[in-house]
């Protein structure tokens, strides 16, 4: 069972916040909770796992403990590793709050392969799979899937998530490509959250030799992806969670200087909320 490092306060604090827009809190790795002024909250890969160690080593607190959840419409999911579609982290605020789990086709087979519904007592209904260019609302949210390249996952998307004319973008684990250049031309984004990591060697999942190994966008990828994407804020993820591969996103500002996206640089810590506008 999860263990919250912090008990319940991240979880009453996002409860109690009326957003004049949208509000976005992040919760370490690349997990998200939205939430829009009409109060419809939903999580973007929320995981609270540990990692599998000594493989992978989680180098920060869980922030809250699934079972607490209440309040949640829904959980979208951007591919199918673990750290972003995991039953332990994810089955027990469906089970809670008869929120709906949306991915694409092979998020949801994670699911259904591990037996979530019978587990957790979930209706067939609660699976939902999405396709890129799929539109849908849950409450006064709109989500908008569209394509991602992620080389290391088999059927990735990202989210646009719209809400009275804000805009909130997650890659999942996307690297720069074509479908961050069509997503630029179509949505005005206000803030963008894009994985940015080391380079570092972790142990191979069959022989657990160390392998050199490069999961998420180095400095000049995620600007890269910031300035396809043509995103007003952008927000680094994914460089607090691994033993290894963590990384330093003050470097970024450096970086940015001479570009024109992104025009800000917001760096959360595990727990920060930032809002749009």
């Amino acid at each position: 069972m999860t263990h919250s490092d912090w008990g319940d306060w991240l979880l009453r604090e996002i409860e109690s916040t009326r957003p004049e827009g949208l509000t976005v809190w992040y919760l370490g790795c690349n997990g998200f909770f939205v939430k829009a002024s009409d109060g419809t909250t939903v999580a973007i890969d929320p995981y609270t796992g540990n990692g599998s160690p000594p493989r992978t080593v989680r180098m920060i607190p869980v922030p809250f403990d699934p079972t607490d959840v209440t309040q949640c419409d829904g959980i979208l999911a951007t591919h199918e590793h673990t750290d972003h579609v995991d039953g332990p982290s994810q089955g027990p605020i469906l089970a809670a709050t008869d929120a709906r789990f949306y991915g694409p086709d092979d998020s949801v087979a994670v699911c259904i392969e591990n037996g979530w519904a019978e587990t957790y007592d979930l209706p067939e209904e609660t699976f939902v799979t999405v396709a890129e260019r799929d539109s849908f609302e849950i409450g006064e949210i709109t989500v908008h899937v569209r394509p991602a390249n992620d080389p290391d996952a088999t059927h990735p998307v990202s989210y646009v998530i719209e809400h009275a004319g804000h805009t909130f973008f997650h890659a999942g684990d996307a690297r720069p490509g074509d479908a961050f250049e069509t997503i630029g031309n179509e949505f005005d984004l206000d803030l963008g959250a894009i994985a940015f990591g080391s380079i570092g060697y972790i142990p191979d999942k069959n022989t657990s030799e160390p392998q050199r190994t490069k999961w998420y966008n180095d400095e000049n990828e995620i600007l890269r992806a910031a300035e396809q994407l043509k995103i007003d804020r952008l927000l680094p993820t994914h460089w607090d969670m691994w033993r290894g591969l963590r990384a330093d996103p003050t470097a970024l500002f450096d970086h940015k200087q001479s570009l024109r996206y992104p025009k800000h640089i917001d760096i959360a810590r595990i727990g920060d909320s930032a809002s749009i506008p």
